[in-house]
């Protein structure tokens, strides 16, 4: 796959790390990370990061949260080289691995990783049904499920204003309601599953950056992404603060145990 196939091109990756903090292609940075791990303790477990992005994650789940050893898994070459960049910079090879996979069954061994891990990944992926079973089967007993997506409130046609925003993002949004992500999990055999909504706080927080991105950030992101880039993603804050507004768009954390 060449960067003219992925969908997260450089200047992409650029602009989210504007917004979003570098190293995170997805909002909220280390303040979310630690609301979705919560209590749990990750000190010396073996983690797997699906989804990892440029990196920002994989480091804090070692350097902040003790994590032994994290796999960090995603299909596209261009964000798994800046999370490389990140790592070696900071001396982490030893403790973090990076691994570009095809879409599928994870390649990896059954009950091989204490932890599995996502942030806002899994929308990129539809058959969330597959998914689970697969992550249920490299989990060992008694392991955990952490994670956060975004969500659509239901099981029906989007409404137009969705389709809206998902055609100005560009992105493969294989979005599902939290119905089916909890029903997908119980299948896969977890137990102690929970779904939090999130599309409270992501509603305030999409609108502070949305006016950040049309002010404060508007030059820095120009540079670092171009002006064309910019321009378009203001247009998508807009859009997708509307399906924020209406509910239909529900980020989630996420969280289920592998029974013992």
């Amino acid at each position: 796959m060449n960067e003219a196939e992925e969908e997260y091109s450089t200047d992409l990756i650029n602009f989210l790390e504007v917004v979003w903090g570098e190293g995170y292609l997805s909002p909220g940075g280390s303040e979310e990370v630690a609301r979705i791990i919560g209590e749990f303790l990750l000190n010396g477990k073996r983690v797997l990061d699906i989804g990892c992005g440029s990196g920002g994650i994989a480091m804090e789940l070692v350097e902040r949260y003790g994590a032994g050893e994290v796999v960090g898994v995603d299909i596209e070459r261009g964000v798994l080289a800046r999370a490389a960049e990140r790592v070696n910079k900071h001396g982490l090879e030893d403790r973090i691995t990076l691994q570009q996979v095809e879409s599928g069954p994870l390649p990896y061994d059954d009950e091989s990783f204490d932890v599995a891990f996502s942030k806002d990944s899994m929308i990129h992926i539809p058959e969330k049904e597959l998914l689970f079973a697969d992550v249920y089967r490299i989990l060992k007993p008694g392991g955990w499920f952490i994670a956060s997506d975004w969500l659509i409130g239901h099981d029906d046609e989007p409404s137009d204003e969705m389709k809206h925003y998902i055609a100005l993002e560009g992105l493969s949004f294989g979005m599902a309601s939290p119905n089916r992500y909890g029903a997908a999990l119980q299948a896969a055999g977890f137990d102690e599953i929970s779904l939090t909504n999130r599309n409270v706080w992501y509603r305030d927080v999409a609108q502070r950056e949305r006016d950040a991105i049309a002010g404060d950030l508007y030059d820095r992101a120009c540079e670092a992404a171009g002006k064309a880039v910019v321009d378009h993603n203001i247009d998508t804050w807009t859009a997708m603060l509307t399906v924020l507004e209406s509910g239909e768009h529900c980020p989630h954390h996420l969280r289920a145990r592998k029974p013992d």
